[in-house]
């Protein structure tokens, strides 16, 4: 199911009447258990692009495409829960967006904001799917009200079915900064509790290794504890990767189908699962290769 381009209300898809009456068809629910015989994805990530061409090809009113936008996002959640997918990562807002603007009156910023405080008061959303939101980035950047909300939201205690990250402002390139900045100063603490123990500079340095190793990256990388991502979705037909995920894609397979974000629907959904299957051989044999590498290493 895409979204229809006549809805006058693109928030309507998101109703809590709609979430109550969603179900899977039954033609749906065979497709399901037929590519359930292959191995399914446990980790979806998506670049959610084409949400403003959307608006503006269907003459929608202005503004209008990032909000349909969020429905379609909804939706593909309901439809990657039902599919058995324990997390999904989304690219909500790039970095370099925020570079040069005036955040607080950043239209994006200001439906964020809403969208957030929409989850927070009206939780039919989350309740349906048994979700936990993180949100990754540099929240410091994000206006003061959506950085509020959204450390509210991810700090509720909801169930856990499956786990919704939302990449915004962020770019690959300051999460690896980041995370290389945590290591050293891990590393700085621990010289300085191994100088402040009265032990000496031999048996400090034994103790804390001088080289970076990529399971000290992934400790303090955004996505500490969450698995790399099976498939990599850019919709539009983009090719790029935009600084997205580069950390943890390596392994990933990475599509790119025509349909507008908004128009992503269910059935590309399933034929995303079934080119991931064909490939999945390739790419395990990849993963198990570069594991024998870094025991060797």
């Amino acid at each position: 199911m895409a979204l229809d381009p006549k809805i006058e209300k693109p928030d309507e898809m998101v109703a809590p009447v709609f979430l109550q009456v969603f179900r899977i068809s039954y033609a749906g629910a065979c497709l399901i258990a037929v590519i359930s015989y292959g191995p399914l994805p446990k980790h979806i990530a998506f670049i959610m692009d084409g949400n403003r061409r959307y608006g503006k090809f269907r003459s929608i009113q202005q503004g209008a495409g990032p909000r349909v936008g969020f429905s379609a996002l909804i939706v593909n959640l309901l439809y990657c829960c039902e599919m058995g997918v324990k997390y999904i990562t989304v690219y909500a807002l790039a970095l370099t967006i925020l570079k040069g603007t005036q955040v607080r009156c950043n239209p994006l910023m200001l439906l964020m904001e809403e969208k957030i405080n929409e989850l927070l008061e009206n939780r039919s959303v989350i309740n349906r799917i048994n979700c936990r939101i993180n949100f990754w980035g540099n929240l410091d950047l994000l206006a003061e009200p959506v950085r509020l909300a959204a450390q509210k939201l991810m700090a509720s205690g909801w169930k856990q079915r499956l786990v919704l990250s939302v990449c915004m402002p962020y770019n690959s390139t300051s999460e690896i900064v980041n995370a290389v900045n945590e290591v050293c100063a891990e590393r700085r603490e621990m010289l300085q509790r191994e100088h402040a123990s009265g032990s000496n500079d031999q048996a400090a340095n034994n103790s804390v290794h001088s080289e970076i190793s990529v399971a000290d990256l992934d400790r303090h990388a955004y996505t500490a504890g969450c698995p790399d991502p099976d498939i990599v979705i850019r919709t539009s037909g983009e090719t790029r990767l935009s600084n997205f995920l580069l950390w943890q894609t390596t392994f990933s397979h990475l599509q790119n189908p025509d349909p507008l974000w908004p128009e992503f629907s269910f059935r590309h959904l399933v034929w995303a699962t079934l080119m991931y299957q064909r490939a999945n051989p390739y790419l395990q044999q990849n993963r198990n290769l570069a594991k024998k590498q870094l025991l060797i290493w």
